[in-house]
């Protein structure tokens, strides 16, 4: 019931290999070994390797689909403008709970991913090179990996690479929280709306990409443009890794040519022969029903228009003998847990929707069910990061493929189905900013509340607008809870917030001692008589 996927499911393939070439022979490819299987490699210009990008179509294999070749004029372009050295990193961070490919290839062959990751850093004449990576396994695949190769990070070096191992949780993948933590910060995304490819690893321009991009682009430099279009469709070229789980007889990560029928990939794992629905794209993705299933082929484009997605390539079925609003409910509540805690939109409106979609289970009525609406449609562009979008999306995704369902909890006394807890979970473990492997265990809740007191407030507002993760405001302008919980990442926003509070209507108290917390207190008795002084004056 919802057990982790290990970190290297058993490896399956459509057709011939090309990223999982070797597996039959060893464990993981050493560099002698990967030599053998893949080859030698040349070095590339940039105008080269910009124009073998674009000839195979190279897409980004991280969920966002951005054109590499775009990605690499743009770096480029900015490294000569700036007169800087750029900077080149691989995410291979893949903390999705039902995606495995990028894991899969970074403990069984590091080097294909090190060879596209080499000629970029080549071509763009970058003298550093970091791996993003959050699980013991890939970071001493990738370590044993820059070793052979006779790579490291010492001040003299040609180029300078190392791995940058952070926590396991889904916002540390986002590309400004691991450009952030490469930097020396917390490992949690800036909520500044700037590129990679202007200001990135020490300020330096940056291209960043995903693991299984990099190896795709070392095999496109080995085979050349025509032989790798030769396998999949003609305008998505190529092959593919993907992750299936879910109801299956085995999860899989399987490597496949684009334009093979999705049913056919979901048989190889044990699918359901006719699924109730299927999950594409992972926990940022979308439901297809099972007529649309049959039907879509494995494409970015044949997904989108079934009303799926590709996404990370996290592919999940679930069978007819489940309710599948009581599965959508686990993942919710998972990403409501894993928010980097921020931001009000992710931290306080995912857990609503997730609660609000646990009421709907329970009997809730319509009213639930347009307020769950609105709350998922309220987070969206409003975060840090792309988590709550992604989230929403998933809800969103939920309430419509599953419409019978839906109308059964809503109007009537459910759909009688158990929940399986088929669709892959991890605990959440890790605390944003935290130290790797620090867990829940280590994360004791805070002590510290904040209240209100009603007698004092003039509905300013100022408070939800310093902190707003804890405090929100109501159609009446008041704060919608009298007291809350302050998150130990909000503590000092919320003291900030009691501080400025014009009106001294906020306190926080220590529930351990049940004492109020210094915070300046004569500071801001001096400007409430400013305040008064001022009211006075103008009366």
């Amino acid at each position: 019931m919802n057990e982790a996927l290990p970190d290297v499911p058993e490896v399956r393939f459509i057709g011939l290999p090309r990223l999982t070439s070797g597996f039959d022979l060893v464990e993981r490819l050493d560099l002698p070994m990967h030599f053998k299987v893949h080859g030698p490699l040349e070095p590339m210009s940039g105008g080269q390797l910009s124009g073998l990008a674009e000839a195979i179509s190279l897409k980004g294999r991280g969920g966002a689909g951005f054109p590499f070749a775009k990605k690499l004029r743009a770096v480029a372009e900015s490294a000569i403008r700036k007169g800087i050295l750029p900077v080149v990193v691989v995410n291979g961070s893949e903390d999705e709970p039902a995606s495995r490919k990028d894991t899969v290839l970074i403990n069984r062959a590091p080097h294909l991913i090190l060879d596209g990751a080499l000629l970029t850093a080549k071509a763009l004449g970058a003298r550093t090179l970091i791996i993003g990576v959050t699980r013991d396994s890939t970071q001493s695949s990738m370590e044993a990996a820059l070793a052979e190769r006779g790579l490291n990070n010492r001040p003299g070096s040609a180029l300078r690479a190392r791995v940058q191992r952070n926590p396991v949780r889904m916002v540390t993948g986002e590309s400004s929280a691991l450009i952030r933590s490469a930097n020396g910060g917390p490992p949690q995304p800036t909520g500044r709306k700037v590129r990679a490819s202007d200001r990135g690893v020490g300020g330096a321009p940056t291209l960043l990409s995903n693991a299984e991009t990099f190896a795709q682009l070392g095999i496109a430099a080995r085979i050349g443009p025509d032989q790798y279009r030769s396998a999949g469709l003609n305008d998505e070229p190529g092959t593919i890794m993907l992750t299936i789980s879910g109801a299956v007889a085995r999860p899989l990560v399987i490597e496949t040519p684009t334009g093979v029928p999705l049913r056919h990939v979901l048989q190889l794992a044990g699918s359901p022969p006719v699924p109730q629905g299927v999950l594409t794209g992972g926990y940022h993705g979308k439901w297809l029903d099972g007529v649309a299933a049959q039907q879509a082929i494995i494409s970015r484009a044949s997904l989108d228009a079934a009303g799926g997605t590709l996404g990370a390539g996290a592919i999940m079925p679930i069978s007819q003998q489940t309710c599948p609003l009581g599965e959508a409910l686990r993942v919710a509540q998972w990403l409501a847990a894993e928010s980097a805690r921020q931001c009000g939109p992710c931290h306080l409106g995912l857990p609503a929707a997730a609660l609000g979609l646990e009421h709907i289970l329970n009997g809730d009525g319509p009213t639930t069910l347009a307020a769950v609406k609105q709350i998922a449609n309220t987070v969206k562009q409003r975060g840090a990061c792309k988590h709550p979008d992604g989230s929403a999306m998933f809800l969103e995704s939920t309430i419509k493929a599953f419409t019978d369902d839906l109308a059964s909890h809503v109007l009537g006394d459910g759909c009688g189905r158990p929940v399986e807890g088929v669709l892959p979970l991890v605990k959440n473990s890790a605390v944003p900013g935290g130290p790797p492997g620090q867990d829940a265990a280590d994360r004791s809740p805070n002590p510290r509340k904040i209240y209100v007191d009603w007698t004092l407030c003039r509905r300013h507002g100022l408070c939800a607008k310093i902190v707003p993760e804890v405090l929100g405001l109501g159609p009446d302008g008041f704060p919608t809870v009298a007291e809350a919980s302050v998150p130990r990442s909000a503590e000092a926003s919320a003291l900030r917030a009691v501080r400025r509070c014009p009106e001294l209507a906020l306190r926080i108290e220590d529930e351990t001692m049940r004492a109020p917390v210094r915070v300046n207190q004569l500071a801001a008795i001096r400007r409430t008589w400013r305040n008064i002084g001022a009211l006075r004056q103008r009366r």
